[in-house]
């Protein structure tokens, strides 16, 4: 793995992508010493890491300035960069999902406006499902707090990622259609692809080994 340098997304999949590299034996205490740093150089042959929001890193691996980056699927599926899907890791698992209010469910969708107002933060995914469905919709791009919409008055519903739904139905919501779903996949640069392969396969088979040995390490 001498010379890689890889994108890792800050926020609520860090903590499991740390373990995941560290039970690949890759050394990560330089990301948990949480310094503040946002670029760790690779030392030795270890990994270097940038430290960037989940949404920017296929915008790094793709322009080159990281070797490989990892990043859930959602985010690949939006912003559809060109980048090399290398791995699925099997975790960070997310649903994409229509989210009503509670009071609307029976009413979902053969009831509901015509044109739909929807709040998302995945206005490419989110019209491709409507279309698809022949409904037309009006796309509110918010970047936070999307279960706020619908009760301000603002959308019909939301199109965002639900873990447990817990968040819904605190803010009187229920999911009534799942659009999709996925996990947190390994991805590398088109030309690192080629130019760093040994490197990135080493990468990807202690991924793979440290998934199936399931244990996380103190790196």
């Amino acid at each position: 793995m001498t010379g890689l340098l890889l994108a890792l997304p800050t926020g609520r999949l860090l903590p499991d992508t740390l373990d995941r590299l560290a039970a690949a034996g890759v050394d990560v205490r330089a990301v948990r010493a949480d310094d503040r740093r946002l670029l760790v150089p690779p030392r030795g042959d270890n990994p270097g890491f940038l430290l960037v929001k989940p949404a920017d890193v296929p915008v790094y691996v793709e322009a080159g300035c990281a070797d490989a980056g990892i990043v859930g699927k959602d985010v690949l599926l939006e912003t559809q960069k060109s980048v090399c899907e290398l791995l699925d890791l099997a975790y960070g698992f997310w649903r994409l999902v229509v989210a009503v209010p509670a009071e609307n469910e029976a009413r979902w969708p053969a009831e509901m406006p015509l044109s739909l107002r929807i709040a998302t933060k995945y206005p490419r995914l989110a019209e491709a499902y409507f279309t698809g469905r022949g409904r037309p919709v009006e796309l509110i791009h918010l970047n936070g707090s999307l279960e706020l919409a619908p009760r301000a008055g603002l959308a019909d519903g939301i199109v965002d990622l639900v873990a447990t739904g817990r968040t819904l139905a605190a803010n009187g919501l229920v999911e009534v259609e799942e659009i999709t779903r996925g996990s947190a996949r390994l991805v590398a640069n088109s030309i690192s692809f080629r130019t760093k392969a040994a490197a990135l396969a080493e990468l990807v088979e202690r991924l793979r080994l440290g998934a199936a040995q399931g244990g996380e390490a103190g790196a």
